[in-house]
């Protein structure tokens, strides 16, 4: 990797995404147009003060953490149980937000099961729990083959969240992320996934009912869309398109990650995914600076990024 500052853009931009929607998470969409949010505020939903990241940041960081070593999935489930039990790369000491699926798969890992066996593989398990912490696997495999790229996805997700459904998200998520780093223009990207993802999905024979899913992002133009047929629930399909649709309705990390906030619902994570893309598209630098300062433990995630940035950089 020839942008040392990549590892920042990552880090930071979802950070500062899910600090915006923490305290305003589960406010409802008609709340958010009363009352737009348009800075970093506290307290809230949560409680807790301006800058403060959730679990998405949290387990983001734990899986970021692993990767500054060899790749293995067993000290990833280790950082992941460490951040529910151990308090590891919290934003203030406690955790104070987690999603069921993602507390039933660490405990899981706490009695013994095999990392890719502790996600739930039931329908029903498709909240974003894995979608929000999978963009650092992106240091790890971006230079290898799709195949592998596909494989390596689905074994870090499928520690929480194991449904092929959540798998081909994060898939299809890490896909585009790659191709904003390779300088290509979003749009673009857009319309090359309709044809790669998609191709790769049926050559795979993985299920049709499950890839007609997402038809939205692979047949459609999900930019296209009045925000009103735009959903920002926990559901991991709902994140993504949202996400994508605020990335590819904006110019700005600022207002990207803005109008994920303010779709309501599932702020902090709408604004964490969207925040990925921006932060890798715009840069960290044009994340504004006061918002930066309120950002709890920004000197440790730099560090962080430091770290990744001397093995993969």
């Amino acid at each position: 990797m020839n942008n040392r500052d990549f590892f920042k853009d990552v880090l930071l931009g979802i950070a500062v995404g899910d600090a915006l929607g923490v305290p305003v998470e589960f406010e409802t969409r008609a709340e958010r147009a009363l009352n737009p949010v348009t800075a970093m505020t506290g307290f809230g939903t949560h409680h807790v003060p301006a800058g403060t990241w959730s679990d998405d940041s949290s387990l983001t960081f734990c899986l970021a953490e692993a990767l500054t070593k060899d790749f293995s999935i067993e000290q990833i489930a280790d950082n992941f149980i460490s951040w529910l039990y151990e308090n590891y790369w919290t934003a203030t000491g406690v955790v104070f937000d987690i999603g069921m699926a993602t507390q039933q798969a660490i405990n899981r890992l706490l009695k013994g099961c095999r990392p890719d066996l502790a996600g739930g593989f039931e329908v029903s398990s498709n909240g974003n729990g894995s979608l929000m912490r999978i963009l650092p696997l992106l240091f790890y495999i971006q230079e290898k083959p799709i195949e592998e790229r596909y494989e390596i996805t689905k074994l870090v997700s499928s520690i929480t969240h194991g449904h092929i459904r959540s798998v081909i998200a994060c898939f299809y998520y890490l896909e585009f992320a790659q191709q904003i780093l390779l300088g290509v223009d979003k749009f673009l990207i857009y319309e090359n996934l309709k044809s790669e993802v998609a191709n790769f999905l049926e050559l795979n024979s993985l299920n049709p009912e499950e890839v007609f899913l997402f038809n939205r992002l692979l047949r459609a133009n999900i930019f296209d869309l009045e925000e009103e047929e735009i959903q920002s629930t926990g559901y991991v399909i709902h994140t993504l398109e949202a996400s994508l649709w605020c990335l590819l309705n904006t110019d700005n990390y600022k207002d990207a990650v803005l109008k994920a906030v303010n779709l309501g619902n599932d702020t902090d994570t709408t604004a964490a995914v969207t925040g990925g893309l921006a932060g890798i598209l715009y840069g960290y630098n044009s994340i504004p600076v006061s918002w930066l300062n309120q950002l709890a433990r920004v000197k440790d995630i730099e560090g962080l990024a430091d770290k990744l940035s001397l093995k993969y950089g």
